[in-house]
């Protein structure tokens, strides 16, 4: 069970959220609508929701704008991590990663694992970094969004988290960058 340090003060992460999806609008997009409202309920800020189509240059040009951004501090997408000819946003956005965050996918299909048992081999969920900010990729289900989220995001995302947490850690992402 993850330990939160109840005397520390939580401080709230920005957070854009994107859908990778041909059919989806936001009216019906079940798996960002889920991403959106958990991290609100957990008191993070939602700074931007957007859907683009299941293309590599459009999902890479969207999470390329968010990462320049200063005002966002995670990303996270949900849909086109599957094996069809259309899914393709680790394609899109593993060239966008200075570091991969290895133990994100594993971890991810520890908890799949206990819930849709080897079906989770069809999933190519993953995790990163670029420029300072951190961006993982989802299934394009609400029920593996809720996994991810409940399992590893909502607590690596919660600076009273012990005994690490991203957040924690956020300062010194850059600081190859300023030589440090």
């Amino acid at each position: 069970m993850p330990r939160i340090d109840e005397s520390r003060p939580f401080i709230p992460v920005r957070i854009a959220v994107l859908t990778v999806s041909d059919t989806r609008t936001l009216a019906d997009d079940k798996s960002g609508g889920t991403l959106a409202e958990l991290l609100q309920a957990d008191s993070h800020i939602l700074a931007d929701r957007q859907i683009v189509t299941d293309d590599i240059p459009t999902i890479r040009a969207r999470v390329e704008g968010w990462i320049a951004d200063p005002a966002i501090d995670v990303v996270i997408t949900t849909g086109g991590t599957g094996f069809t000819g259309r899914d393709v946003t680790p394609e899109a956005i593993r060239p966008l990663f200075e570091k991969e965050i290895d133990g994100f996918s594993t971890i991810f299909h520890l908890i799949s694992y206990q819930k849709i048992e080897t079906s989770t081999i069809q999933s190519r969920a993953c995790g990163g970094l670029a420029h300072g900010t951190y961006i993982f990729c989802l299934p394009g289900s609400p029920g593996a969004c809720k996994d991810a989220w409940g399992g590893i995001l909502k607590w690596q995302l919660d600076n009273r988290h012990r005994p690490c947490n991203f957040v924690e850690i956020m300062p010194r992402l850059e600081e190859h960058r300023r030589g440090e």
